[in-house]
């Protein structure tokens, strides 16, 4: 049993913020991560000030990580299997069967995104030639020929998004669920090319997106691609254990200000919190909850 003064549940990038920051206030800290996070698997961020060029997940990580590390944070590769708040502490059981106690818990667990299996070759692509967020990366694929694999009406959502950015447009609906009629209209409005076709595989070279193989032989030519099969797994099982205050979409919700929950002593920060899941927003919500957890670690609320 070893006691901290914060422990946060997640290493990714608004993780890694809170723990910079509470490093600086030189906090007895604990991050328990497992390296399979989301931000593991982009390749490029291009959206970042400072990073006009681009700048991937994983170096951001191993940056992050080190500066941590050098003001004296701690880090445990391990998953959290169970908090549960006890008096004024936290105890904390890890898959690997560490049991940790701590003042105060900051939930940075994330969102894994569905991504069918078939598409698995697509993974080292990710940030580069093939995108899962519009807001994000519509920009890159401006003018510039794309394809959307997906599924029902989130895939058909997508398409109509993307159509801001670019004309050249397919949209290939793999799992040939059901889209609504009037985005079937809109689709056919913006002569954006409609496939209800599962595909076979997908053709790539290192990090660049060639085109599919449908189940029927065809082929399907793009330089780029965005994923778009909804039902994203949003990690916030631990939140709901503690009875937190989640979302209808099961995401976290937490004060505008601090950045704490519901339940005293428990923040969250990151793509676990419902708002826009950008980068540049979980780094804002990890350093805003850092100082709200130092400011009640000394008591000065």
């Amino acid at each position: 049993m070893k006691n901290y003064e914060a422990v946060i549940v997640g290493g990714g990038i608004a993780g890694l913020q809170a723990a910079i920051q509470l490093g600086r206030y030189q906090h007895q800290l604990l991050v328990i991560d497992s390296d399979r996070g989301r931000s593991n698997l982009c390749r490029s961020y291009h959206n970042l000030l400072g990073w006009p060029v681009g700048v991937s997940g994983q170096h951001l990580r191993a940056i992050g990580r080190k500066q941590a590390v050098d003001l004296g944070v701690e880090f445990l590769e391990d998953t959290v299997a169970d908090i549960r708040k006890e008096s004024e502490s936290f105890r904390i059981v890890t898959n690997d069967g560490f049991r940790i106690v701590t003042k105060t818990v900051l939930l940075a667990t994330g969102v894994v995104d569905r991504i069918p299996p078939v598409f698995a070759e697509l993974y080292p692509c990710l940030g580069v030639s093939v995108f899962i967020c519009p807001d994000c990366d519509g920009y890159e694929v401006k003018n510039k020929q794309t394809m959307v694999l997906g599924t029902g009406n989130p895939g058909a959502n997508m398409a109509l998004t993307l159509s801001y950015w670019t004309e050249d447009l397919t949209y290939i609906n793999h799992e040939l669920r059901d889209v609504d009629e009037q985005l079937k209209n809109a689709l056919e409005e913006k002569e954006i090319t409609y496939i209800h076709q599962p595909v076979a595989c997908v053709l790539t070279e290192e990090e660049a997106v060639k085109g599919v193989i449908l189940q029927n032989g065809e082929k399907v030519e793009a330089p780029y691609a965005f994923i778009a099969f909804g039902g994203n797994k949003v990690k916030s099982e631990l939140a709901k254990g503690l009875g937190v205050e989640l979302h209808q979409n099961s995401h976290i919700l937490v004060d505008n200000r601090t950045k704490m929950t519901n339940v005293s002593g428990v923040w969250a920060a990151g793509d676990v919190v419902a708002h826009s899941e950008q980068v540049a927003i979980a780094m804002g919500d990890g350093l805003q909850a850092a100082i709200w957890m130092h400011k009640t670690i000394i008591g000065h609320t």
